[in-house]
């Protein structure tokens, strides 16, 4: 595919321009790719991975510590690096978009590990078109062929019947995708190979897959900013970073048929359709992409902190235990403001109970 000579010069500028919001920024702004224990100096808990709830949490983080005096250290690094992290017993906590399989279950260092749910988001596609205001909408099979390489042009003849009355520009499409382990990639690739039979073969799903097109950038943080100052760029990041960057989405087709646009709504729907379904012994591992249902948005969601059921340190294992009560209660009245879905009130009740197994 072509790429135009502005797009080389734009990438020495994504990492200036990724740091501005504070709702992008970590506790600790130190390095984010080295191990959170390096740098926890006065923190209580320390914790490394998902960039996909990176906003929510630093906002946690800092109530929390306002309430309660203790002190959590994050690092967003991605869901591969917290799945690492908290398997080699470097973090007391991980956290990550994509539920640890049973392979990486098995090579955990320090026993079995719960996963709980914090909060539900939305995987938006967004895009740069300067002369098109309103979102596009999109399917789940024209998306995975632009992924593909497949659609090179914006005034392709598939894009336009879905889009009728849209002046779509014949320029090329530079697709941006994640450059690391990612759990956003992950939610990603798993709405693909489940809508697209042949991206389900080729490249699969999974939290690093290899693109058959288009240039990585790190984080949701990079992601969102390649697109944002790349016209002809599509891309994909989580809601709150596509809110904060002003970056258009797309509706997408869900599995009633509808063209459905990320929000706070379609994703709550998503999540309490999927809530209801989950057995009482559930271990929270689900997938709720192309969910059933009307005003369902087909790319959400749950994100998950991963902890160790026997805790090492007794007395961090305490912290830890209160903090996670305290997510599935006061702090999820803050999810809404940052664009995240609240748990359904259900799971909450249910998930205080699974805390309470972390011994």
């Amino acid at each position: 595919m072509h790429r135009p000579l502005f797009v080389l010069a734009a990438l020495s500028l994504v990492a200036s321009a990724c740091g501005d919001s504070s709702k992008q920024a970590s506790t600790d702004s130190a390095g984010a790719a080295a191990p959170a224990q390096s740098r926890s100096s006065g923190a209580d808990l320390t914790g490394a991975g998902a960039t996909f709830p990176n906003p929510l949490y630093a906002k946690w983080f800092d109530t929390y510590a306002s309430k309660t005096g203790v002190k959590i250290n994050y690092q967003s690094i991605g869901s591969g690096g917290g799945v690492r992290q908290i398997s080699e017993q470097t973090v007391d906590f991980g956290a990550s978009d994509a539920p640890m399989s049973d392979g990486e279950l098995a090579k955990t260092k320090g026993g079995p590990v719960v996963h709980i749910p914090t909060t539900v988001g939305a995987v938006t596609v967004v895009y740069n078109l300067p002369d098109v205001a309103a979102g596009l909408k999109l399917s789940g099979d024209l998306i995975a062929a632009i992924f593909q390489g497949q659609i090179t042009k914006w005034n392709d003849a598939r894009i336009v019947a879905l889009n009728p009355g849209v002046k779509l520009p014949a320029t090329d499409i530079l697709v941006v995708h994640r450059s690391d382990g990612s759990g956003t990639t992950y939610v990603f690739t798993d709405y693909l190979a489940n809508v697209s039979p042949a991206w389900g073969t080729k490249p699969g799903k999974g939290k690093d897959v290899q693109w058959p097109v288009g240039i990585g950038a790190k984080g949701n943080e990079g992601v969102a900013g390649q697109v944002k100052q790349t016209p002809g760029a599509i891309g994909y990041v989580e809601l709150a970073y596509a809110t904060q960057n002003k970056l258009t989405t797309a509706a997408v087709k869900n599995l009633d048929g509808e063209f459905v646009a990320p929000s706070i709504e379609s994703i709550t729907t998503a999540a309490a359709g999927a809530a209801a379904k989950l057995p009482p012994n559930s271990d929270y591992r689900v997938s709720i992409v192309n969910a059933p249902g009307r005003g369902v948005y087909p790319i959400s969601s749950f994100t998950w902190i991963i902890a160790y059921t026997k805790q090492k340190d007794p007395a961090k294992g305490k912290k830890l235990t209160d903090f996670l009560k305290w997510a599935m209660t006061d702090g999820q009245e803050l999810s809404a403001p940052l664009d995240y879905a609240p748990l359904p009130e259900s799971m909450r009740r249910a998930l205080v109970s699974k805390i309470d197994s972390i011994q």
